[in-house]
């Protein structure tokens, strides 16, 4: 779908697809009892994903970017010949060739399977994918997999053919390509494991499946192969809702068997879940997979007409009141919201009203809806920090999720399929992580005398600190500059959390001992502990002051002063938020803080 023209639909040769009847969505008992008699997609859709998350740091080298440039030029899509890529990938499993050429049969469709040696599930299932490929009724479908060596916690190279050269015995007939370069996954979007790409018989992308893939979705997909799967190509039906309405008309997640994503060590991802509207939603979707952290990304339509449920694109279009949105599900202990609300507004432009790109109208609108209003805080400074840069007002919507209806199958991972398609989106700004993401992920504690101990926060890269700060957080916490009175977004959030160094991660003040002080600055009547902080004399200006740093980084921090509330112990600690980095009370535990949510109390502003 190429867009041309500023305008509120789209046209081009899939048009006819939006006409389509919407096929009715089948509840799993029902095609686990009869696949057969099931269409392709169903089956697709209705299948369980579950997954191994990678949990490395990311592969590129972090770079500080704070554009929000809207509309950008670069696409860094992936190519759309997958099929030529994968045949001359080497080959390792003896007897089946020296590349994927000698696996591939071009004159057939191609089911791939990306997977790791680090990951359970794809060991596990080694052996029944090997089985499929043996299978008469895959006789009309490649079944091959790929592994890449030196991405996403994998072996390097060398190591991981070592390896492997081990057990290849087990499995003899099974095809194992190496991309040692991670294009492959790296334009897919993959971050979990293991994951599958349907390929037609040009090697084009039909459909990717975050997941591990079952037999009655594999077989579904051997019995439509002889089409070169038409039905998935050509379908409007959409992918079976993990979302529903409940009697409230708010959103309710339907539990799901099993319905669980796998991290390396064979314990279930902890899990979290955002939407984000920006505009086309083929360019968010395909950003934010990209995204470090992020485990899978769908697109869909948000809170429109509560009359309109399950809109169609057509529907949309003409006045549902729906935003074409993205879902998108990240690994907690991996990122957090704040990290991707950066990342969110560094693509869109946030004083755009119902336009971005060239796409004009109320669906393409921007707008933030959470499920855990425990966000809206998160999401609340975020907006502000974005305002603070404009003169424009921002009018990126901050709400609840009222409803959430998935889009048609062909809308879903539409850039990987359709590598010139239009996008509004820069793609390679996912690859840049934005300035100061880049604390060491902590490990877990159980006590709150573990949580402050300074060797916990003394694995920051001090020599790192231009690329992973701001040049404000820089400028404040290296060169002990202040902020200007009354510009940080922190200065009036009192939500319940803590607020630690935004250099180390190091926690320094609760959210329960902030209060309005009126002086334009984050202000606290003592730090969480008098251990993580230092004192100094200041005697700039001509003034006798008492400057406040962390321990472990020696961030400057601020300044104390004794004229804090006197029933409160008198002291005020002005602090520049710039200095900071807030934890809110409910990702506390994720983040490696458990121990201190007990100490949070309701904050007396």
């Amino acid at each position: 779908m190429l867009h041309k023209t500023p305008r509120n639909d789209r046209t081009d040769k899939n048009r006819s697809n939006d006409r389509l009847t919407t096929e009715t969505q089948r509840q799993p008992s029902r095609w686990l009892k009869n696949v057969s008699t099931l269409g392709v997609t169903s089956v697709l859709s209705a299948g369980l994903l579950l997954a191994c998350g990678q949990i490395s740091s990311a592969e590129n080298s972090a770079k500080s970017s704070n554009q929000n440039s809207g509309v950008t030029s670069s696409r860094d899509m992936l190519p759309s010949d997958m099929l030529k890529q994968m045949q001359a990938l080497p080959q390792l499993t003896k007897g089946l060739g020296e590349n994927g050429a000698a696996v591939i049969d071009p004159n057939k469709p191609t089911l791939v399977k990306f997977w790791a040696s680090w990951c359970p599930l794809c060991l596990g299932t080694l052996e029944e994918t090997e089985e499929w490929r043996m299978d008469p009724k895959f006789s009309d479908l490649n079944v091959v997999t790929v592994a890449s060596p030196g991405h996403l916690n994998e072996k390097v190279d060398g190591e991981f053919s070592t390896w492997y050269a081990g057990i290849q015995a087990d499995y003899p007939k099974l095809p194992v390509l190496v991309d040692a370069s991670g294009e492959l996954i790296n334009k897919l979007g993959v971050q979990v494991y293991p994951s599958w790409a349907i390929l037609d018989k040009n090697g084009n992308l039909v459909h990717l499946v975050k997941g591990n893939m079952t037999a009655q979705q594999a077989y579904a997909l051997a019995e439509n192969a002889g089409n070169d799967f038409a039905e998935l190509k050509n379908s409007s039906a959409k992918p079976a809702a993990t979302q529903a309405l409940d009697n409230n008309s708010k959103i309710e997640t339907i539990k799901q068997k099993d319905g669980v994503y796998y991290n390396d060590q064979g314990k279930a991802i902890n899990t979290r879940s955002i939407y984000l509207a920006g505009g086309c939603f083929w360019g968010i979707e395909a950003y934010m997979e990209r995204v470090d952290g992020v485990i899978d990304a769908v697109s869909g339509y948000a809170n429109g007409d509560e009359n309109k449920p399950n809109p169609s694109y057509e529907q949309v279009i003409r006045g549902s009141g729906h935003a074409e949105a993205v879902k998108v599900t990240y690994d907690a202990d991996k990122t957090d919201l704040e990290t991707i609300l950066k990342y969110y507004f560094r693509v869109i432009d946030p004083t755009s009203l119902n336009k971005q790109g060239n796409d004009s109208g109320v669906q393409y609108r921007s707008g933030i809806y959470y499920t855990d209003k425990n966000d809206k805080a998160v999401i609340d400074a975020a907006v502000k920090q974005v305002q603070s840069k404009y003169k424009q007002k921002i009018v990126v919507e901050n709400e609840s999720l009222d409803n959430f209806y998935v889009a048609e199958m062909y809308h879903q991972d539409y850039l990987a399929k359709n590598p010139n398609g239009y996008c509004h989106v820069d793609l390679s700004l996912a690859d840049d992580k934005p300035a100061g993401t880049a604390q060491t992920k902590l490990a877990p504690v159980t006590t709150v005398a573990e949580t402050l101990a300074a060797k916990r926060y003394a694995g920051f890269d001090k020599n790192a600190l231009k690329d992973t700060l701001t040049k404000a957080q820089y400028n404040i916490t290296q060169d002990a500059g202040t902020e200007r009175a009354f510009s940080h977004e922190y200065d009036d959030l009192f939500a319940p959390g803590v607020y630690v160094d935004v250099v180390s991660g190091e926690p320094l003040f609760l959210s329960t001992d902030k209060y309005n002080s009126g002086c334009g600055w984050p202000s606290f009547t003592k730090p969480i502990d008098m251990q993580v902080i230092t004192q100094h004399d200041d005697m700039a200006y001509n003034m006798v002051r008492t400057e406040i740093r962390s321990r472990v980084a020696d961030s400057h921090l601020g300044h104390v002063f004794p004229d804090g509330p006197k029933d409160r112990g008198g002291l005020r600690y002005c602090i520049n938020g710039g200095a900071l980095q807030f934890i809110p009370v409910a990702v506390m535990p994720q983040s490696g803080y458990a121990p201190l949510v007990k100490l949070v109390k309701p904050a007396k502003p």
